[in-house]
């Protein structure tokens, strides 16, 4: 269907995700590497939560949160990934209004509980190393429950108000999505009353919560950092910090990818159409595929219990 404007007395009744524009004549070899990198964020994020779940050594809390990042990744690959290879395949670019508010909701809610595991990961890490002796009676399976319970509630709670505002607006002409998927700022930029509260509040919710989450994961780095320097040994530090490096290039990525996509939305108008879209559609899919990925290869519990899986067979555990 052509991606044009339709005007109706009740409003306009589909979206239209118009994808890539300069490079619309390439874009099914594009959609290759996008297809591979969808199924390799599947395989290995089913294969981290499968190795934690089978292997008893890694019912820990640090590899709890791990599952948890693992099932919030595979959330947002697959809320975006099949509409965009469905638009880049068969033209499916037509979207209607429940189906786009939905997907709308879910990738901002799924990002604000990425965001939060790797908070509560980040002082998973400032306890084993600041308070290794009070870990085990602090960071308990219960204290796993209430930060799951947390994620979950404050993130829905503050995500939500933003997805009933964006649906109460009245979206009379305009229809065309710039994006490969409903992004709130696309969306709301096609309504035809005034957003100013919509935009002010998802700007409140979006720098407060990952900015605060930012925030004080740093400040937990800063002080992990000042304690290994007492350490009296460079290999006990040394040591000792090789179990964050994992977690630390995981949030670098997170981050970095968030702040280059702030980036060049506020330079929209000097750099080409593709690049902040393509960027979009690659933050939703190379995070995924990476975290299993960067545990997987920085963890040796993990990597034993990969070979293990893979020794005994991929069938389930039998039931004692």
């Amino acid at each position: 269907m052509p991606a044009v404007n339709t005007t109706t007395t009740l409003g306009v009744p589909y979206f239209v995700l118009v994808c890539f524009t300069d490079i619309h004549s390439w874009q099914h070899w594009l959609s290759i590497p996008l297809a591979l990198l969808f199924l390799a964020a599947i395989v290995s994020n089913l294969t981290i939560m499968s190795v934690i779940q089978r292997e008893h050594t890694l019912h820990e809390p640090m590899y709890y949160f791990l599952s948890l990042l693992a099932v919030f990744d595979l959330g947002l690959c697959t809320t975006t990934t099949p509409k965009i290879l469905g638009i880049m395949w068969f033209d499916m670019k037509v979207i209607d209004l429940p189906s786009c508010f939905l997907q709308m909701y879910l990738m901002n809610l799924l990002l604000a509980m990425e965001s939060a595991t790797f908070l509560f990961m980040a002082y998973d890490r400032y306890i084993a190393i600041c308070n290794p002796l009070r870990y085990h009676s602090v960071i308990t399976a219960r204290f796993v429950a209430k930060a799951i319970v947390f994620i979950l509630l404050r993130s829905t709670l503050l995500t939500l108000p933003a997805l009933v505002f964006a649906a109460r607006l009245q979206y009379c002409s305009k229809n065309v999505v710039e994006n490969c998927f409903c992004t709130s700022a696309a969306v709301t930029s096609l309504a035809c009353n005034d957003r100013t509260f919509n935009t002010l509040y998802q700007l409140i919710v979006a720098y407060g919560l990952l900015g605060s989450d930012l925030i004080l994961i740093v400040m937990s780095y800063c002080l992990i950092l000042r304690v290994l320097r007492m350490f009296q040994g460079k290999g006990a530090a040394a040591k000792a910090f090789s179990t964050c490096t994992a977690h630390l290039i995981l949030i670098s990525f997170f981050y970095s990818v968030l702040l280059v996509l702030i980036f060049t939305a506020k330079f929209a108008k000097v750099i080409p159409h593709d690049v902040p879209v393509l960027l979009n559609v690659l933050h939703f899919l190379v995070p995924p595929v990476l975290n299993p990925i960067v545990y997987g290869v920085r963890t040796t519990e993990i990597k034993q219990g990969i070979i293990n899986m893979m020794r005994n067979g991929i069938t389930a555990p039998k039931v004692q």
